[in-house]
């Protein structure tokens, strides 16, 4: 990777690109005509512009729609980037083995299926994947990296990013267990990217734990990368702050009362679709540039960070 810095990077706004949001449905009927449908619904966010570009999977968290990251989706795929989102379940319990083999088996149609549910000029780089995922959707992609359930894709990932990932609630991890307490455990054959929410280990009322809490939260996984990895905590933000504004519907009512949020959304949003950029570039383009740029200058940034950790 280019270790070179500037004064400056454009990640943290929206990019040159722009994109185009596509459905795609799993079950009745083949309107598009693909040649395969995949195993589950799908929301592809793709730039528009002619071009060859890298893929990014992205999981949402627990009792979430993938509709819930429109804005984050936008922000990624406009700085050239096709963007993936599952929706692995509508309601499941807390054991995450089927969002595993759910994930799995989405990553294994992207050769199949993705280029005939992408506009005719848009190719992808499946030689450029990366996996990424929020909450719990961050421990299914941490769980399908390191092939539990002897479960492997048919591509391999060239990265990882967990977003405020989470293992389970105070004391007690979800089953399967990702976390095991040792550090730099995880045999991972790619870079990782950790983000945390400084709110997300915070209880919002006295009733409702904490949506992240110490010991399985973004610091536990974190600790238990090898390099190359690097952490970015957001102080004052919560484990939602990244969604859209607006989320409708009873999912959304839970998603805006159970955590702890800060002031608005849209810093958050913004911070994490640019340093999810800032990653990818990195770590699928070899440029580290806008990387370096933030550890160096993290200022920039449209949140306060609180820690930023660099494994090399």
């Amino acid at each position: 990777m280019s270790s070179s810095s500037s004064s400056a990077t454009d990640v943290f706004e929206n990019g040159k690109y722009e994109t185009i949001p596509k459905n795609v449905d799993s079950t009745g009927g083949n309107p598009d005509g693909l040649p395969v449908l995949p195993p589950e619904p799908l929301l592809i966010v793709s730039p528009m512009e002619e071009g060859e570009f890298p893929v990014l999977i992205l999981l949402h968290g627990y009792m979430l729609l993938n509709s819930f990251y429109s804005e984050l989706l936008q922000h990624i795929a406009s700085h050239c980037f096709i963007v993936v989102a599952p929706q692995l379940y509508t309601c499941r319990g807390k054991d995450c083995t089927e969002d595993i083999r759910s994930a799995g088996a989405v990553t294994d149609w992207l050769r199949g299926g993705l280029s005939a549910a992408l506009p005719s000029q848009v190719t992808p780089n499946l030689a450029k994947l990366a996996l990424s995922g929020h909450s719990r959707g961050g421990k299914t992609a941490f769980a399908l990296a390191l092939g539990m359930l002897s479960i492997t894709t048919s591509i391999p990932f060239r990265a990882l990013i967990g977003i405020d990932p989470v293992d389970g609630s105070e004391g007690s991890q979800t089953p399967p267990p990702v976390l095991t307490y040792k550090t730099q455990s995880f045999d991972l054959e790619m870079p990782v990217m950790v983000i945390g929410a400084g709110l997300s280990e915070v209880k919002k009322c006295c009733m409702v734990p904490p949506c992240a809490a110490n010991g399985v939260n973004h610091k536990e996984f974190f600790n238990e990368c090898k390099p190359p990895a690097c952490h970015f905590v957001a102080k004052d933000y919560g484990h939602m702050d990244m969604l859209d504004d607006k989320t409708p519907g009873l999912r959304g009512i839970l998603a805006d009362c159970i955590c702890k949020n800060g002031k608005s959304r849209e810093p958050m949003r913004k911070f994490v679709g640019g340093i999810v950029v800032a990653s990818l570039r990195a770590y699928l383009g070899g440029d580290s540039t806008d990387l370096i740029t933030v550890r160096d200058t993290p200022e920039i940034a449209p949140v306060e960070l609180s820690a930023i950790e660099f494994l090399s």
